[in-house]
């Protein structure tokens, strides 16, 4: 039997390179996914993409209730159950130091990065089957630091707070709830981070934070779904609470 066999999956930021990566891991598996995403046209090039009868998407905004409840809702009128909920969607704002970051960026990155995760906790969880999986993307950022990203390393720390205190919330019905934590993801994200850590040269601050990191490079987004994977599977039952570093050991 498949890891994942017969599961249904809610993968949120579905049309990213991270989410689409898992889409296709969770698919290979044996569930049946659910994308969501803010834009209808990413989200039908994903599932082309994807080419699975078992794929399917709901558009919506992850920082609007009523949004987060009908992708929940359509998920669940369509295919029966919750078993897994990737809690993935996020944005990176833009690199300046605080006393220069813009308020309203600061407000859009928590809006989705914190917002759009406490949102789908709170509207996915009693939808979910009992024994189930609920990931939520945090980052490297969510553990250390860094110049110039205050807003989303705020966001990062904010969501494993969450995190912690779900899975208290959630562990009598024994679903488990996990933070994936990637380092550097080679993906339009660190494109745009490179170019406003670079200051145009985005080229060699690529380079420079290859250089931060042991493993010589950046993880590719199958590495970081490989680790949801198994934090969605049944190999993960006794995994809660946890924050998971796939980070090529930049923070050993």
């Amino acid at each position: 039997m498949k890891r994942l066999e017969n599961k249904v999956a809610v993968i949120t930021g579905g049309a990213g390179s991270i989410g689409a990566a898992t889409a296709r891991k969770f698919l290979d598996n044996g569930a049946k996914v659910v994308l969501v995403d803010l834009q209808e046209a990413a989200l039908q090039q994903t599932v082309e993409t994807l080419n699975s009868p078992h794929v399917s998407y709901v558009a919506a905004d992850v920082t609007k209730s009523d949004d987060v409840q009908r992708y929940v809702n359509e998920t669940v009128t369509r295919l029966g159950k919750i078993d897994i909920f990737f809690n993935n969607a996020g944005i990176e704002g833009v690199v300046k130091p605080i006393t220069e970051y813009p308020e309203e960026m600061f407000d859009k990155v928590i809006a989705v990065n914190v917002k759009g995760v406490w949102l789908g906790c709170k509207y996915a969880l009693p939808q979910m089957n009992d024994g189930g999986s609920l990931i939520i993307t945090s980052s490297v950022a969510g553990v250390i630091g860094s110049p110039g990203t205050s807003a989303y390393n705020t966001s990062k720390h904010a969501v494993i707070g969450t995190m912690r205190s779900v899975a208290l919330e959630a562990a009598p019905r024994k679903i488990r709830v996990n933070t994936v934590n990637p380092s550097a993801v080679d993906n339009r994200m660190m494109r745009s981070l490179e170019e406003g850590i670079g200051n145009g040269d985005g080229a060699g601050a690529k380079k420079a934070l290859e250089n931060t990191i042991p493993f010589g490079r950046y993880a590719q987004p199958d590495e970081i779904a490989d680790m949801v994977v198994f934090l969605a599977s049944d190999e993960s039952k006794f995994v809660s609470g946890t924050v998971n570093l796939v980070d090529g050991a930049s923070q050993a």
